[in-house]
């Protein structure tokens, strides 16, 4: 259906990024051990344009991300048909476990979470909050979405 309600309704690339920035929670699909989906919903927060969020070293996804890096992504936005938009990213849920970039995320989404003003990525913070978030990251990991496939609507165009 070339030309189709579709195509009038897929974000271009601008419009991902911008929505993908002012959003904060995701839903995160990994692969269980049984082969079935494991759905959670995370906050997040943009490293270089993809979805990070930090976790437990021994949740359930990253054991999952550790045996098959297969992830998908799912932002969305809207109550009625007519406002609904999202976009959905198929590709690798990277795990990184350098503390210099969990606290970059750790930063955004503990200031978030604590009702506080939310820097930017990499913005320095108030030390007793980096103490405290440092101290949290401890037992985390990074994970990072490596996209492959993109898809994506806004039905306010239809």
């Amino acid at each position: 259906m070339a030309g189709g309600k579709r195509d009038k309704i897929r974000m271009s690339p601008e419009e991902v990024a911008d929505f993908l920035a002012s959003s904060f929670k995701v839903q995160v699909a990994t692969v269980g051990k049984d082969g079935g989906p494991h759905l959670v919903t995370m906050f997040y927060a943009l490293l270089d344009g993809k979805i990070a969020f930090t976790t437990y070293r021994t949740s359930q996804k990253v054991l999952n991300l550790r045996r098959d890096p297969a992830m998908t992504c799912l932002v969305e936005d809207g109550v009625e048909y007519g406002e609904l938009r999202g976009v959905a990213l198929h590709g690798k849920g990277r795990v990184v476990e350098d503390i210099e970039e969990l606290m970059k995320i750790g930063s955004v989404v503990g200031s978030r979470m604590a009702g506080l003003p939310v820097p930017e990525v990499g913005e320095p913070i108030d030390p007793a909050l980096a103490d405290g978030i440092r101290q949290a990251m401890s037992k985390r990991v990074l994970v990072v979405m490596e996209p492959d496939r993109i898809a994506s609507w806004d039905h306010r165009k239809a």
